[in-house]
């Protein structure tokens, strides 16, 4: 079977879960503004095939909302089905217990290939603009992973770094190295291997390994022309070059992923430099248009964060059977469902099983976006949102029924963290 983001795209028009548009477009602003009405009425992902001003040269065709939420309870999380090659009516649990066995099957190393669609294409030097693409410019160890970055000028993005995140381990290890980081980013890479990014796998292993073993076969790489960094063969866009050890310029202000948007806040983050753009022929760029209910940010973030808050329990020994985190929250709650029987067989009072799975969740990476977990009985269906509301609003008594953890990270997106009176993190 084909894992391509190309092939993923063919598979949505068959489930009928695309339309395409060809009426031109603006891609400022217009294009982000249908996507986010796909994403807030949970409707078709939209393919734009005309944007104004297209050409080869650095504007292509563009895919909104590839992994929101479907309006057919049926096949509600079906676009995240199909990036793992799922049937299309796959249930969350069925999705996230795909996710996790990645974990537990053995790693398949990728395959070098010489050539690849991703090199059909390709601009260099003074042929690279930045500008012209569809963004808003205020607005030993290789790792994958999903990160954000603005356009600066012609040939810089401004990109957060974030300490624990692995980008930022990087970074500090080319640093005390007194090197600039070599790096890529891909557009419209496999969709396995997005969901590989946020895998419990452990620190220092290549995501790509865990892609063969997701889907079942080695994943074509190709090397890059100027680092000596790989990527998979099919992806639709790739952005060669390096991140700087030294340069920051302002970042912001953004539309986060919360819903909200603070005009004239700025952040100084690292200049990521562009040297060379390779791009498959009639490309395809991914869009997200982040908000309130519910785009990627809540459908991979979330969902790969409790995926892998689940497998914490296990190790632990808690008596957890399962996690998800509720979207209604924006992706800031997770509720976690207990094995009643088991919790009465271990003796704990409420408070130490608290401070027990906290202890556990909070002080690991996929805790850091998570503000709440809810402890709920077997009677709670954890995958839909009203029924975690329910339990929540009428069987927890404010402070009574509650553990505060004070020594653990925040998540500075947060608004009431990042934009708060008190402390950032």
């Amino acid at each position: 079977m084909d894992h391509s983001f190309r092939a993923f795209v063919e598979q949505l028009k068959a489930d009928n879960d695309l339309v395409e548009i060809n009426d031109e477009i603006d891609p400022y602003l217009e294009a982000a503004a249908i996507t986010r009405l796909a994403c807030e009425t949970d409707d078709k992902a939209p393919l734009f095939n005309n944007l104004k001003g297209q050409n080869d040269k650095g504007l292509w065709r563009m895919l909104g909302a590839p992994a929101s939420l479907r309006r057919s309870k049926q096949d509600r999380y079906g676009r995240l089905a199909r990036h793992l090659a799922l049937p299309p009516t796959a249930s969350m649990r069925e999705i996230m217990d795909k996710m996790l066995s990645a974990s537990e099957l053995p790693p398949i190393a990728p395959r070098i290939v010489a050539d690849g669609p991703a090199k059909e294409n390709s601009l260099i030097g003074d042929e690279i603009d930045l500008t012209r693409l569809p963004l808003l410019p205020d607005g030993t160890w290789t790792n994958w992973s999903i990160s954000r970055a603005m356009v600066h000028d012609r040939n810089h993005l401004v990109g957060q770094i974030v300490k624990p995140q692995h980008i930022w381990q990087i970074h500090d290890m080319w640093k005390k190295e007194g090197k600039d980081v070599p790096w890529t980013l891909c557009f419209g890479v496999p969709p396995a291997a997005l969901m590989a990014l946020s895998m419990p796998i452990p620190e220092g292993v290549n995501e790509a390994d865990y892609v063969g073993a997701v889907t079942g076969r080695p994943l074509e790489l190709v090397k890059c022309d100027i680092n000596d960094l790989y990527v998979p063969a099919s992806t639709e866009i790739v952005f060669e070059g390096t991140i700087s050890i030294t340069e920051l310029a302002d970042e912001g202000p953004y539309g986060e992923m919360h819903g909200y948007i603070f005009p004239g806040v700025k952040r100084k983050w690292p200049v990521y430099t562009v040297n060379k753009i390779t791009y498959r022929n009639n490309p395809i760029l991914p869009l997200s248009a982040t908000g309130r209910l519910t785009d990627e940010t809540y459908t991979l973030t979330g969902t790969l964060a409790a995926a892998e808050i689940r497998k914490i329990c296990e190790k632990a020994g808690l008596p957890i059977t399962d996690a998800f985190c509720t979207f209604q929250s924006m992706a800031t709650w997770v509720a976690l469902k207990v094995d009643t029987l088991k919790l009465s067989q271990l003796k704990w009072t409420p408070k130490e099983f608290q401070k027990k799975v906290g202890d556990a969740v909070f002080h690991e990476k996929a805790g850091l976006i998570t503000y709440r977990l809810i402890l709920v009985g077997e009677d709670i269906d954890i995958y839909e949102d009203k029924d975690v509301m329910w339990a929540f609003s009428t069987r927890c008594r404010p402070y009574d029924d509650e553990t505060f953890f004070y020594d653990v990270r925040g998540f500075p997106l947060i608004p009431y963290m990042g934009y708060g009176t008190g402390s950032p993190t």
